[in-house]
């Protein structure tokens, strides 16, 4: 799923953002890195590259990338706001154990049949919380 830079300002541009360097790189790595990382995760992550960038200019960035549908938040648990570099309609997973996120599919009559009938949803997120594939077979 990566991109090369001069793509991803072209992506950018296309979506009426600026392609200043901290855009870029932040939405390089979240195309790069889909586990769903919180602000923080992708600052101490850019910040060995990148060590002019503080977490301000990662949450100006972050809300400039959601703001243009580039990116989504994914707002499953109320303690961590975190972001997805993928913006289309999917479900995503959050494993009680290992505390991981995963994305898995919905497709438009699934999304249909959840919402109530005569009712008009802007934003479809589904969220689910269990165990995870991995935890279940480590705990058998």
């Amino acid at each position: 799923r990566g991109m090369e830079p001069r793509r991803i300002a072209e992506t950018l541009q296309a979506h009426g953002v600026r392609a200043t360097q901290q855009r870029v790189a932040v939405y390089e790595y979240l195309l790069l890195h889909p586990i769903h990382p919180t602000a923080d995760m992708i600052f101490t992550a850019l910040l060995p590259r990148y060590p002019t960038f503080s977490r301000t200019t990662i949450y100006n960035t972050l809300h400039t990338l959601t703001g243009a549908g580039l990116i989504r938040e994914v707002n499953i648990d109320p303690q961590e706001q975190r972001f997805d570099g993928n913006p289309a309609d999917h479900g995503h997973f959050r494993c009680r154990s290992c505390g991981e996120l995963f994305d898995f599919e919905l497709d438009d009559e699934q999304l249909r049949c959840l919402c109530p009938p005569g009712f008009s949803p802007d934003v479809r997120d589904v969220f689910l919380v269990g165990t995870c594939s991995a935890c279940r077979c480590k705990q058998a």
